[in-house]
């Protein structure tokens, strides 16, 4: 890990350089540029209150801001994830013509999909004042939230992008396990109230969802802290920041172990 660090420090400039530009490119032949960044996590934001709402009947208190809070802190981490998968395929210029870690192609990625989550949850600040959610001490644990939600997430799609340089089909189970965790990250719904009578292999549901399904988890805590003003399971979000450090050190030592072999294969 030591040498990961070191070469964090020598190759963030250029993982710099690639976000703005990927992000630049995204926007140059829009209309709206930028403001897609907005429109887009709040279209489904609105579309996820109409349905669950206004057709389910759903009377979760602030449910606009409830269901905006979950999709913030998915987006990031299904971009990292499903993005991982083929991004050493995706850059194969860059891997066949020129020598930089590969993983500093994902730091460069979650440096982009970072951005956009800081636009959301700015836009995700403004929705509670709108609704006029109370601003608490409680809403700093957001940021140590934020930083395992990183974690764990560089963690699980490191090991993904070296995977899915040898294993073409990888993209697609990735995106049917995203979509089935999806469901089960409690995105329009609370988690402990809907499944707190629920069993799963003698235990219970929601117990499961939220302690062993880091993304419903961390969602979870991102409520309690926002919506709540309440504290964290500190327990837990420790114990995922343990988790996420050594799934990016299983990740990052497989890919120093198998970099140099990544071109022959793609």
């Amino acid at each position: 890990m030591i040498r990961f660090f070191i070469n964090i420090k020598k190759y963030y400039k250029y993982a710099l350089y690639q976000a703005k530009a990927e992000l630049k490119a995204e926007v140059a032949n829009s209309y709206l540029n930028w403001i897609w960044w907005i429109l887009d996590p709040l279209f489904f934001m609105i579309i996820y209150s109409f349905v669950v709402q206004v057709v389910f009947g759903n009377s979760q208190k602030y449910f606009p801001v409830f269901v905006f809070t979950a999709l913030t802190c998915w987006d990031f981490f299904n971009r990292m994830i499903s993005g991982s998968v083929k991004l050493v395929v995706n850059n194969r210029t860059v891997v066949t013509k020129v020598y930089i870690p590969k993983y500093i192609l994902l730091l460069s990625k979650s440096f982009t999909y970072l951005f956009k989550y800081f636009i959301s949850f700015v836009l995700l600040l403004i929705l509670m004042l709108f609704f006029k959610v109370p601003f608490t001490w409680s809403m700093l644990w957001a940021i140590p939230i934020t930083f395992v939600l990183y974690v764990v997430s560089f963690g699980i799609a490191s090991i993904l992008m070296h995977f899915g340089v040898y294993v073409d089909d990888l993209a697609n189970v990735t995106n049917i396990v995203l979509r089935f965790l999806f469901y089960l990250s409690g995105i329009f719904y609370d988690i402990k109230s809907r499944l707190e009578s629920k069993k799963f292999c003698g235990l219970n549901l929601s117990y499961v969802l939220l302690r062993y399904n880091p993304i419903a988890n961390i969602i979870y805590e991102m409520r309690v802290t926002l919506l709540d003003g309440g504290t964290p399971s500190i327990k837990w979000l420790v114990a995922w920041f343990i988790m996420g450090i050594i799934l990016t050190i299983i990740g990052v030592n497989t890919i120093h172990e198998y970099e140099n072999s990544y071109a022959k294969v793609i």
